[in-house]
């Protein structure tokens, strides 16, 4: 486990929190006027959440999070990123949506909540959140410790094997690469490099030409090893889908817009799988 690199990580996500949501306007009106952020990726995963307690893991700003407490979940949101879980609170006050938020490194909070016995129906987490775990065997372990006996995880996650590929689709990356990689332009603006399909309302210029002063470390896990750290950790793997587009994220040149946020390869490429989804179960 490396602690030294989340506090790296830490302090890139602070700087790059802000220029994300400077992106996407009045998110407060947004979800008063009953605005979601979720895919139906997410929910088919997770199942019900109606009357259910839920972690959201590394529930960045909270938008997810607040959108998963308006279908009737009882959420605790935890997250790195000072900045993140600030805004995640102010929003939640602000709209009206009610849930709870905490800062603290993944780990730290794994252990303080084995600790208290802290336990929950659903467990979730998705889209770039898995590239940031320093020890995926740990974070399985966590995951399964955090779950009531026959309570579910559910996760959506980019696919590994789109990282293979450079912005212009051309093969540059070893997808059996072993962390730390250090990122020296740390976190960047993915929001602006996305515009639409990852605002909410509509796309607001906010800040323009964000350059993050921090410098970042991911970790490449292959999906393979997610599903091994789960069944390890003694859950029981119901469903694994893989699909070929990606939910908002424009990483690549010329990407099909498929309607409804997802996007694909230009039509040029054969399909490839994007993104990934799996939910597993503590049995009861």
């Amino acid at each position: 486990m490396r602690p030294d690199l989340h506090e790296a990580n830490r302090r890139s996500w602070n700087e790059a929190t802000r220029a994300h949501n400077s992106h996407k306007g009045d998110q407060a009106a947004f979800f008063r006027a009953g605005g979601s952020t979720l895919y139906p990726e997410e929910l088919d995963m997770l199942g019900d959440v109606a009357g259910r307690s839920l972690a959201h893991l590394q529930c960045n700003s909270g938008q997810d999070s607040l959108s998963l407490a308006r279908l009737g979940a009882r959420v605790t949101g935890v997250d790195i990123s000072d900045e993140a879980v600030a805004f995640a609170a102010r929003l939640s006050a602000e709209s009206g949506v009610a849930a709870r938020f905490e800062r603290s490194d993944l780990f730290d909070w794994f252990a303080k909540a084995r600790t208290e016995g802290r336990r929950f129906e659903r467990v979730f987490t998705s889209y770039g959140t898995i590239c940031w775990l320093s020890d995926l065997k740990a974070w399985g372990r966590g995951v399964a410790d955090l779950l009531e006996p026959g309570g579910r995880f559910g996760m959506v996650e980019f696919h590994p094997f789109s990282l293979v590929f450079d912005p212009q689709w051309t093969p540059r990356h070893d997808y059996f690469a072993e962390g730390p990689i250090e990122e020296p332009d740390g976190v960047g603006d993915y929001l602006a490099d996305s515009g639409e399909t990852l605002a909410l309302d509509a796309y607001h210029a906010g800040v323009e030409g964000f350059r993050n002063p921090n410098p970042a470390f991911e970790f490449y896990w292959g999906v393979g090893e997610v599903v091994s750290a789960l069944v390890e950790a003694g859950l029981t793997l119901e469903r694994l889908v893989e699909y070929p587009y990606s939910n908002g994220w424009a990483a690549f040149a010329n990407m099909q817009d498929l309607s409804g946020g997802r996007l694909a390869p230009p039509p040029s490429m054969p399909r490839i799988p994007l993104m990934y989804g799996l939910s597993a179960t503590r049995p009861g």
